[in-house]
């Protein structure tokens, strides 16, 4: 076959790894959900504010999740300037960047929230994806320990007002200084040694997922995974790596009793100083003063009515990235879930968060303290979904103004009932599709979950009149209706009313409808 003659290529269509289209649910739930975390964060006092998903990548600087080239972990290009940008990889570094960008202008304290998607260069799989939503709320200017207090004690507000109860959920809380204050007693300390550090706390971070032998092998050699996939671990000695393991990781207690023990293990385990610990008589100041932020942090919230069942001291939290400097804090969900192999886990972690002093005073080359927690919106939903807490009230669709006749005419006179009903807030659409077979018309209504079907065929209009179908009713008594000739035939719930009584009658008819659905909730 000549090129000229050569049909052409049929474009395949594909989504790109690791991203997924939303449907009108998902968007829904989501929109649903978030309306309900705004409104505790305003009520804290929070102000919203957004931020454009590019940043020059230097502005995200070492905080990348691997290393510092230019698109390791981010999605980057160049500008017509050859300056580098990257898609944001977390909402806290650009709101930092906003920050010292107006700092002149902004008020200190600075409590501020905002959700958008965020972007990972990552290898993606099972519920991980290269684009996903967050939703975070920060304070800027606020160096005290109280300022961490609150962000838990809004976190836990923001479960609840969720619909999450009491003792399926809890706040775990640590502080970075406590393992800073590890790593450098067992020579891990200083810049040279960043590294290192991450890995080990990266290592203890996958307790949850590999348990304790595997978070051995990530602090020691490594760890080989199913697929035979290795990751190189800390390289600890065994003496340290049993150090870590028994510091920081918590009992394999039943559920049930694991927040009050664990907090009172740490209560226990924070009156120890680190060379009873380590041996030898030094003391070291780090490890001390992250303790004693914990112990303020849990008499505030005790004070305020927050026990451990809420928040819990907890040593085994670490959070992964490097820019944590002090109270770092993880939102865990404590019910049971079946995963995709049958077996019931743990939901786990829905968001987190933390101290982190150091990310606004790299732009002003002064101290500004700031303190944040940021919620993954779509584990959440998952979770929310798994406790029947959203997406169980389905968007009603929209009442369907059929067509029966296609001149201009009739069509100016569907469109104008059309309008009519969208003019007093209604749902509804004019049918668009092949009008000359009125089945697919029902076909169509009944896919659209349509409640009411509105028909004017030229007796009708000759009488000023229009048919009401109640499709809700007319399915409940005469089963589906699949053509124009049943539909007459039938006559269910189904009601002939003046045009001039249209909007009334389907709101009357809605109004029913609604009623029924509360009535069938209540049994």
């Amino acid at each position: 076959m000549s090129e000229k003659n050569k049909k052409p290529q049929k474009l395949k269509a594909r989504l790109p790894r690791g991203f997924v289209d939303r449907e009108a649910a998902d968007i829904r739930a989501a929109n649903q959900m978030m309306e309900t975390i705004r409104e505790v964060y305003e009520r804290y006092g929070f102000d919203p504010i957004e931020t454009p998903l590019f940043e020059y990548t230097d502005a995200l600087g070492k905080f990348l999740p691997d290393s510092d080239r230019p698109n390791e972990g981010v999605f980057s290009l160049q500008d017509d300037d050859e300056q580098w940008m990257s898609l944001r990889y977390d909402l806290t570094a650009p709101m930092a960047r906003h920050v010292a960008e107006n700092f002149q202008a902004i008020q200190l304290p600075f409590r501020t929230y905002r959700a958008g998607y965020v972007f990972r260069n990552e290898k993606p799989g099972p519920g991980r994806f290269r684009q996903f939503m967050q939703f975070d709320a920060d304070t800027v200017g606020a160096p005290g320990v109280q300022s961490d207090a609150e962000m838990c004690m809004m976190m836990a507000d923001t479960l609840e007002a969720l619909g999450i109860k009491r003792g399926d959920y809890v706040i775990r809380v640590n502080n970075r200084k406590v393992l800073d204050g590890v790593m450098e007693a067992i020579g891990l300390g200083g810049e040279e040694n960043a590294g290192r550090r991450l890995t080990v706390l990266r290592a203890i971070d996958k307790f949850d997922k590999f348990g304790i032998e595997g978070v051995r092998l990530l602090l020691g050699e490594g760890r080989k995974d199913e697929s035979g996939d290795f990751t190189k671990g800390a390289g600890l000695k065994q003496s340290h790596i049993e150090l870590v393991a028994n510091l920081f990781l918590k009992a394999n207690d039943g559920e049930a009793t694991r927040q009050i023990q664990a907090s009172e293990r740490a209560r226990q385990a924070m009156q120890l100083p680190l060379q009873g610990v380590l041996g030898g008589g030094m003391q070291n100041e780090t490890y001390l003063a992250g303790m004693d932020e914990l112990l303020s942090l849990e008499k505030m919230v005790k004070a305020a009515g927050y026990g451990p069942e809420r928040i819990l001291i907890d040593k085994s939290v670490v959070r992964g990235l490097e820019y944590y400097t002090g109270m770092v804090y993880e939102a865990e969900l404590t019910f049971d879930v079946t995963n995709e192999k049958g077996e019931k886990v743990v939901f786990g972690s829905v968001g987190g968060g933390g101290r982190y002093d150091g990310l606004v005073s790299r732009f002003m080359g002064q101290p500004v303290p700031a303190t944040g927690f940021s919620i993954g919106v779509s584990r959440l939903m998952t979770a929310l979904k798994n406790l029947g807490k959203l997406g169980q009230d389905d968007v009603q669709g929209p009442v369907l103004v059929t067509v029966m006749d296609g001149d201009i005419e009739s069509m100016g006179r569907y469109q104008r009932f059309t309008q009519q009903l969208r003019a007093e807030g209604i749902r509804a659409e004019m049918y668009q599709g092949n009008w000359k077979k009125f089945g697919n018309q029902l076909k169509y209504a009944d896919r659209r979950g349509a409640p009411i079907a509105i028909i004017q065929g030229g007796d009708e209009r000759a009488q000023g009149v229009v048919q009401i179908k109640d499709l809700i009713e007319g399915k409940r008594l005469s089963g589906e209706i699949t053509d124009n000739a049943e539909w007459r035939e039938a006559r269910v719930a189904q009601e002939v009313v003046p045009e001039a009584e249209l909007v009334a009658k389907v709101k009357e008819i809605l109004a029913a409808q609604a009623e029924d659905r509360r009535r069938a909730k209540g049994q």
